[in-house]
């Protein structure tokens, strides 16, 4: 577990300014699905009850579908486990000097990456749909000028002002260190290979 004191290669002077994770709702989706799930099995014992089926009383079926019951409630709690793990494992967080994206890839897989605020050459939110609008979630695009995919924070809470945050803190990360990206560029630039003048 990734501690906000010690961060992994933390820099001195370096503090942790936001700590994100998705918003409430996709924890409650989970909770939601293992009700769903759960009811299923509910309902179809009150339907053999009410029926009066002696189905249950069946030296087969009796044990059968209690063993069919177990495997359905295992696989409901496992997906559930599935769910909350990832929910509390994607976690985002934004120092005066980097962003740290840790993503959880079902219970045994991780991916944890890091980008320098002053690599940093574009930001987005983005809010979408009703619930998005009206409880004010959505997602935050970094984008830097290198060729890689852009880093996504998703589903969090106030995207607009977690941009805000994090372009102030770039700007200060800019001013103290130099544009990252516009010294690739220089460097690029200076090991260019003059051209041959043309002779006619």
């Amino acid at each position: 577990m990734i501690s906000l004191k010690a961060l992994p290669n933390q820099e001195h002077g370096e503090v942790t300014v936001l700590f994100l994770r998705r918003y409430w709702l996709d924890l409650a989706g989970a909770f939601l699905f293992t009700l769903a799930m759960t009811i299923v099995p509910i309902a179809v014992w009150v339907a053999i009850k009410l029926g009066n089926l002696t189905i249950m009383s069946q030296p087969f079926w009796g044990p059968a579908l209690t063993l069919l019951l177990g495997c359905y409630m295992l696989v409901v709690a496992v997906i559930t486990m599935a769910q909350i793990t990832d929910y509390f494992l994607d976690i985002w967080i934004v120092t005066n000097e980097r962003v740290i994206n840790i993503e959880q890839h079902g219970l045994f897989s991780r991916t944890i990456s890091e980008l320098r605020l002053n690599q940093v050459q574009d930001i987005t939110s983005e809010t979408a749909g009703f619930l998005g609008t009206f409880l004010t979630y959505g997602n935050v695009f970094i984008q830097t000028a290198a060729e890689r995919e852009r880093f996504q924070f998703k589903n969090i809470d106030n995207p607009d002002d977690v941009k805000l945050i994090i372009a102030k803190l770039v700007t200060e990360c800019k001013h103290r260190h130099g544009d990252a990206s516009l010294e690739q560029e220089e460097q690029i630039t200076d090991h260019k290979i003059p051209s041959e003048p043309h002779t006619a």
